[in-house]
């Protein structure tokens, strides 16, 4: 959901905007689950979704990485994928096959058909530069790269430690790294990459990205693509959101899969207890095994917090089991602050609606995110992990304050105004993203037309 919601936002403008239509090509693995169902249902007209076969990862071990699983996907999914292009263009005009960053692989297919192929990147700028210069850092370094004594230097990026670095590069010797590297070797014979970001958010790497190179694809910036929800949606958190005073509420959330062991979730719950400030918190239940898991709603996670705390907090708190409507929230005038995993589409959310960050970075490239938050732009806090792994109550509860009502979290606030409104100028009808969606979907026009 993470890669296809903003997807379906660039979709939404190319058929709202520029009169196209569009159809999502998934490969899948498993049944799909009902919240990606009606996602895919409520789609508007003028974009379509096909649903390729289910892909057989009986060969595969239990322990295999989400990457290696999702470059299988595509990869095993090929011929199906062959055989819906050659029923779509037999009865449309298809010009491009734009692919999900996991999916280079299907840039084979798009050339039998003359198809011409493009990258949806639905992370940062600066993970765009890093997989672009991947190869030859593979080449040039020898160890693990979280062994490095210095930074490493990503091009147009502040540096970055290599223990930070997305997850997939963290161990060259596991398949993960070794598909994430074939992947984007193949990013080059792209004709161009989308990425949902802008010049103001990350503008030394997009600086980086869009200067001529051999070989290298055109980069087209037109976020931030940001998913707004309708008022109905969780209607009884917003009715208590209109009760607080503006700027009060500390929302806390981890996406849509994210979670912590249950003494990481006791010392949260602690933590905001003693900060005394008023939040909303979207929990789940623990997993002692990984900070990833699936949405089981079996489980209870009020169960799992300690004894007393919703009690003790009903005065100030709001607990929400498993999910939210995280839009509407963030654009709620009582939400003051947000902790975060800085996944990229709740970092662009909270960019748009101007709310200020605790970075709490769990998987993916969260961690490199939270380096542009906390040390490029300055617009978040980062909380430190203790020696034994964990974030402790009295650091969360401190950052907590600092956020909410220092002076340091003033200025982080003021800065992440500034970011708000520039992201409304690039969107607006001469701003920069717009100006470079168009310069693409008349691109694409030309290709009609010839």
């Amino acid at each position: 959901m993470g890669h296809l919601v903003p997807l379906a936002e660039f979709a939404k403008r190319l058929v709202l905007t520029h009169n196209f239509s569009a159809t999502f090509v998934l490969p899948t693995f498993a049944p799909v689950l009902p919240t990606e169902k009606s996602f895919l249902d409520s789609l508007p007209t003028g974009i379509n979704y096909i649903l390729l076969p289910p892909v057989n990862f009986d060969d595969m071990p239990d322990d295999v990485k989400i990457e290696t699983l999702a470059a299988l996907m595509v990869s095993r999914s090929l011929p199906s994928l062959r055989d819906v292009l050659k029923s779509l263009v037999s009865s449309f005009r298809v010009v491009a096959l734009v692919v999900d960053l996991f999916a280079t692989d299907a840039f084979d297919v798009a050339a039998e058909f003359n198809l011409s192929p493009y990258i949806f990147f639905a992370s940062t700028a600066m993970n765009l530069s890093l997989f672009l210069h991947l190869p030859k850092l593979d080449e040039s370094v020898s160890c693990e790269y979280r062994d490095l004594p210095e930074p490493i230097q990503i091009p147009g990026c502040p540096p970055v430690h290599g223990k930070d670095l997305l997850d997939p590069v963290q161990d060259r010797k596991n398949d993960a790294y070794k598909w994430l590297l074939h992947i984007v070797k193949r990013y080059r014979l792209a004709e161009g990459i989308i990425i949902n970001s802008f010049k103001e958010l990350e503008g030394g790497a997009i600086k980086a990205l869009q200067e001529e190179e051999p070989r290298k694809p055109l980069v087209y910036p037109i976020g931030p693509l940001v998913q707004m929800g309708g008022a109905e949606d969780g209607s009884d958190c917003l009715r208590w959101l209109d009760d607080q005073p503006r700027g009060s509420v500390l929302l806390v959330s981890f996406g849509s899969i994210g979670t912590h062991s249950f003494d990481q979730l006791t010392e949260l719950a602690l933590g905001l207890e003693m900060s005394e400030h008023r939040f909303l918190w979207i929990v789940r239940s623990p997993n002692g095994k990984d900070a990833i898991i699936g949405v089981d709603d079996r489980n209870n996670p009020f169960a799992f917090l300690p004894n007393g705390f919703l009690d003790r907090t009903k005065g100030f708190g709001l607990v929400l089991p498993s999910w939210g409507p995280q839009a509407q929230i963030l654009s709620h005038g009582s939400t003051g602050g947000f902790l975060t995993h800085c996944g990229w589409n709740s970092t662009l959310e909270s960019v748009v609606n101007g709310v200020p960050l605790i970075a709490w970075p769990l998987y993916a490239e969260q961690k490199m995110n939270a380096v542009i938050l906390t040390e490029d732009l300055k617009v978040a806090l980062r909380l430190e992990v203790g020696e034994n792994g964990i974030v402790g109550r009295t650091e969360i509860a401190k950052v907590v304050k600092d956020l909410m009502e220092g002076e340091e979290g003033n200025l982080i606030r003021s800065r992440m105004r500034g970011l708000k409104d520039a992201a409304g100028l690039v969107l607006n009808e001469d701003g920069d993203s717009t100006k470079q969606l168009a310069q693409l979907a008349q691109k694409w026009k030309n290709k009609i037309i010839n």
